[in-house]
C-alpha cells in the first residue's frame, strides 16, 4: 500500500522468502485487501483522474506522492476490514455438508444392516425349526410304517403277555417275527405298574431255557410312537417283562416280574 520505503520493502520480501509463516501472512493480508476492495468499492471523484495520471507520469518509480494524496482525499471513508475468517469459501461449505450427508448415509446403512441381520437370524431360526419338524415327522412316518408292517406281514406273531400274581392287572402286547428276527412291544396299550426315575422295564426272551436280554423301555412312548422295536431274536419259548434299575440288568430280577407269556 506504499507505507514503506524501497529498502524496507526489499527486507520484507527477503523475510517472506526465508520464512513460510511471513509469506503466508502476507498472502492472507493480500486476500483481505482484495476482499475489502470488492466489498467497499468507491468510485473516485472526477478531479482525481488528472491528479492520478500526473502522479504516475512524475512519480513512476515511487508512489509515495500518490499515497499522500490518496490519504488526504479518502481518510474520511476508511472503514475497518471485515473479519476475513468469517467468510467461508464455497468449497469448505460444500465439504461440510458432504461430510454430514455421508455420516447420515453411514448411520442409515448401519441401521439397515442391523435390521437385515435380525431378519436373517429369524429366517434361519424358522428354517431350523422347520427342518427339525420335518425330521421328526419323517421319523414318525417311518415308525408308523414299521407298525403297520406288523399287521400286513403274516410272519409276525402277536403275543399277549399277562400279569403275574404280584401284578395281576398288568398286560403287554408283543409282536415277534422269527423269520425277520424282530420284536416290537405295544406301548400305547401297555398296562404296567408305575416306575420311578431310577427304574425301567426290561423285556426278556426265554430261549433254550435261558433268559435273553431284549432291551429296556419306559411306559411313555417316545416321539408319540405306539410301538418300540426291541433287540432281535430268532427263537424263543416265552417272553417276560421285569422292573430293573435304569439301563437294565444282566439277569432278570424274578421277584420284579410283572408280565409273562409262553408260546
Amino acid at each position: 500500500m506504499g507505507d514503506i520505503n524501497p529498502d524496507e520493502k526489499l527486507h520484507v520480501e527477503a523475510m517472506a522468502q526465508q520464512h513460510a509463516a511471513v509469506r503466508a501472512e502476507l498472502e492472507e493480508i493480500e486476500k483481505a485487501i482484495y476482499l475489502y476492495a470488492d466489498v467497499h468499492d468507491v468510485e473516485p471523484a472526477p478531479q482525481m483522474r488528472d491528479r492520478v495520471l500526473n502522479s504516475l507520469l512524475t512519480n513512476f518509480a515511487d508512489d509515495r506522492t500518490l499515497k499522500t494524496v490518496h490519504h488526504a482525499e479518502h481518510e474520511a471513508v476508511i472503514k475497518p476490514l471485515p473479519n476475513v475468517t468469517t467468510v467461508k469459501p464455497m468449497a469448505s461449505i460444500f465439504y461440510k455438508y458432504a461430510f454430514a450427508a455421508s455420516l447420515l448415509l453411514l448411520c442409515v446403512s448401519v441401521a439397515a444392516l442391523g435390521i437385515i441381520y435380525k431378519r436373517l437370524q429369524h429366517s434361519e431360526e424358522q428354517l431350523l425349526s422347520a427342518s427339525l419338524s420335518n425330521r421328526k415327522f419323517t421319523r414318525q412316518v417311518s415308525v408308523l410304517d414299521e407298525e403297520l408292517s406288523v399287521f400286513r406281514d403274516p410272519s409276525y406273531k402277536v403275543i399277549q403277555l399277562k400279569g403275574t400274581g404280584k401284578t395281576p392287572a398288568s398286560a403287554l402286547t408283543v409282536a415277534w417275527s422269527a423269520q425277520k428276527q424282530k420284536v416290537m412291544v405295544d406301548l400305547q396299550n401297555a398296562k404296567l405298574p408305575a416306575t420311578d426315575k431310577l427304574h425301567q422295564y426290561q423285556l426278556w426272551a426265554i430261549a433254550d431255557g435261558k433268559p435273553v436280554d431284549l432291551g429296556v423301555f419306559d411306559s411313555a412312548a417316545p416321539d408319540l410312537a405306539n410301538m418300540k422295536l426291541m433287540k432281535p431274536i430268532a427263537a424263543a419259548q416265552a417272553f417276560a417283562v421285569t422292573i430293573e434299575p435304569r439301563g437294565g440288568s444282566v439277569n432278570p430280577t424274578m421277584d420284579q416280574m410283572v408280565v409273562i407269556a409262553s408260546l
